[in-house]
């Protein structure tokens, strides 16, 4: 009888995996954070901006139209163009466009040229999301791309509770004009990083063959990950997987849009907060988007891990999330600035847990060379709600500000907001409710 010491089997070896691809995810996380950065920029300037150009709150609902209408042009073009030229130069082309743009602002002296600067923008900053969410179906198993997900998509959030500790005091020492530029040029110096530190893991000579193997193990498309041809896009709206992302965006985006764009006015008018005491309630709102956005992610790969099918987990944990938003209704019944934070950080969390699991159905349902097309295609959906909603905005806001009642505006607004996820995944559900994989 053998000793369990003296055994003939041989000893079975922990494979170390490695950890390049967070080294990725950090990169994704960072130019995430510059992009929002950048494109909140002119949310905090308002109070100023529309003091010295005399704007009313139509005026700046066309500039925010401005923006949001070339980024869902943008999402388009640039969807295609990464799945054409792959995620390292388009991702480059990218952030070289919005940081110029961005900076461009400064010069700046009408309403229109504020528009011109904000499209440019637009443009630029729309190869962010297809890019990046490429990135992680090409760097990440599915069993982690929402984690991944929610941690790139933390950018957005740190990007958000940047711009209103960092432009005031950009302000205070050297101008308006100084805040768009500097904040702008850092877009260049996170370019320098992704040019040394990225290719895809076929190309990539820092990756292990361990953490190749696990990058590629849950799905079979690694050999096949080099030189392919991008899909039509035109071809992938006749599959309803496609329209299930563009109605999830194109009813949630525009919530987030009002997050970005009217929470400091919101704040100011309401509160009657000056400019450099609206940093605390928005890095409040702000930070909680960053707890939701990793939970969003956490919370479904947790569920897949419990055995719940991809699909399944996406979907449970989007209705959960859809709830979350509900309560910021409630925000029309109290004068408490800091029960107004409390509910619009648990729906502006909401809004990031969310994303972070929409996007993460596409690179479930599709294969890898149709990714950014399809993120692509559905940001345009949710920018074209974008670009409408603040019309809607700046209307009602102008009505009731000419009552003398600019309370009722948001409190209309902010139910709508607490109606629109629910009916995203009510939609969602309708299309597909049996999902299953795209066969290109």
């Amino acid at each position: 009888m053998n000793s369990p010491l003296l055994t003939d089997e041989p000893a079975v070896k922990k494979v170390k995996i490695g950890s390049y691809r967070w080294t990725i995810c950090a990169l994704v996380f960072f130019a995430t954070t510059i992009n929002y950065l950048d494109r909140q920029v002119v949310g905090i300037l308002k109070p100023v901006l529309e003091g010295q150009f005399n704007w009313t709150e139509s005026d700046y609902a066309a500039i925010v139209t401005a923006f949001t209408a070339s980024y869902a042009i943008g999402m388009v073009v640039f969807g295609r163009i990464i799945d054409k030229v792959g995620t390292k130069l388009g991702y480059s082309l990218s952030i070289v466009v919005w940081s110029v743009a961005a900076m461009a602002h400064a010069l700046a002296r009408t309403t229109f040229g504020f528009a011109v600067a904000r499209a440019a923008l637009g443009v630029g900053e729309s190869g962010n999301f297809p890019a990046a969410v490429k990135t992680v179906a090409e760097w990440f198993p599915k069993k982690e791309r929402a984690l991944a997900t929610g941690l790139f998509n933390c950018g957005a959030n740190v990007g958000a509770i940047a711009a209103p500790l960092v432009v005031p005091w950009i302000v205070a020492a050297y101008g308006w004009e100084e805040a768009f530029i500097i904040t702008g040029a850092v877009g260049f110096v996170w370019l320098v990083f992704w040019l040394i530190f990225y290719e895809i893991p076929s190309k990539q000579k820092r990756l292990g063959k361990a953490e190749y193997d696990y990058i590629h193990s849950d799905n079979e498309e690694a050999p096949a990950e080099v030189n392919e041809r991008p899909m039509n896009w035109s071809r992938l709206l006749f599959i309803r997987q496609t329209w299930v992302f563009i109605v999830g965006k194109f009813f949630t985006d525009p919530i987030w849009y009002f997050f970005l764009f009217w929470l400091p006015s919101y704040f100011s008018s309401t509160f009657d907060l000056n400019l450099s005491s609206l940093g605390l309630p928005l890095a409040i709102v702000y930070t909680a988007t960053t707890v939701g956005s990793i939970g969003g992610g956490y919370l479904s790969s947790y569920l897949i891990r419990k055995g719940m099918p991809v699909f399944k987990a996406r979907k449970t944990a989007m209705l959960i999330i859809a709830l979350l938003v509900v309560p910021i209704m409630l925000a029309r019944y109290t004068s408490d600035m800091w029960m107004a934070v409390g509910l619009i950080s648990l729906a502006a969390a909401a809004h990031q847990a969310w994303s972070a699991n929409i996007f993460t159905t596409v690179s479930d349902m599709f294969p890898k060379r149709a990714v950014s097309s399809v993120v692509g295609i559905g940001g345009m959906a949710g920018s074209v709600g974008g670009a409408l909603f603040p019309l809607f905005i700046g209307a009602v806001l102008d009505y009731y500000t000419d009552l003398g009642n600019l309370t009722a505006g948001y409190n209309i607004i902010f139910t709508i907001c607490g109606f629109a996820y629910v009916l995203a995944w009510g939609f969602m559900q309708l299309l597909t409710p049996r999902d299953k994989e795209v066969q290109l």
